[in-house]
């Protein structure tokens, strides 16, 4: 088995290397025990390295998925926290294959350009833990648009995204026939849903 990088790949590591290097380890320690590292995360997202998983065609950098490794890796090596943003990355192959054609020419040209953030994807829920089939929020159509109802709790990075990805059900359980049938996945556009729609709060770890 060749276990040898592709040439590219150490053309990423040495300029996540030189982006890191702004970041040193005071920079890290300063955000301690809880701020978010706002302006790295920009920083990685305004080079494109946050949307390298998106198609060319979309604005991304079309990596593979090893690609997309070796930036987690530097930035783990030099002394940062890739799970501040490693999200952004994963979540939006959702997006990417599962979404219609009109929401990705909206949205990922804008992820891809740093102007937008998708890092937060709704599933847990109070009542349900790890049983992601025992999720109550529920998605109902009204008109043109759909209505979600429900609590999501330890949603990583809710407050630093301007979209999230919910996991909601469309079909009641009692009407399918595998409990995991029935439950579908929206774009959540946070920051225009108001104060009156959404409400976010912080819990402690303690």
């Amino acid at each position: 088995m060749n276990f040898d990088e592709p040439a590219d790949f150490e053309t990423i590591r040495t300029e996540i290397r030189r982006l890191c290097s702004r970041y040193p380890g005071e920079y890290w320690q300063g955000l301690e025990p809880d701020s978010y590292p706002t302006e790295f995360v920009t920083d990685l997202a305004e080079h494109g390295w946050l949307g390298t998983l998106i198609p060319e065609d979309y604005g991304g950098g079309g990596l593979s998925l090893a690609g997309a490794s070796v930036i987690l890796e530097e930035i783990s090596a030099s002394g940062g926290n890739p799970s501040a943003c490693h999200a952004q990355m994963y979540i939006m192959g959702t997006l990417v294959r599962h979404g219609s054609e009109d929401q990705k020419r909206r949205w990922l040209p804008e992820i891809a350009a740093g102007r937008t953030r998708l890092q937060a994807f709704g599933v847990t829920e109070p009542g349900a833990g790890s049983d992601t089939a025992a999720i109550s929020t529920t998605a109902t159509r009204d008109g043109d648009r759909w209505m979600l109802r429900g609590q999501k709790i330890w949603t990583s990075r809710a407050l630093h995204s301007d979209l999230m990805l919910v996991l909601a059900r469309t079909t009641p359980v009692a009407e399918v026939e595998r409990r995991l049938d029935g439950l579908s996945v929206f774009l959540f556009e946070m920051r225009d849903a108001g104060g009156d729609f959404v409400g976010a709060s912080e819990i402690s770890g303690e």
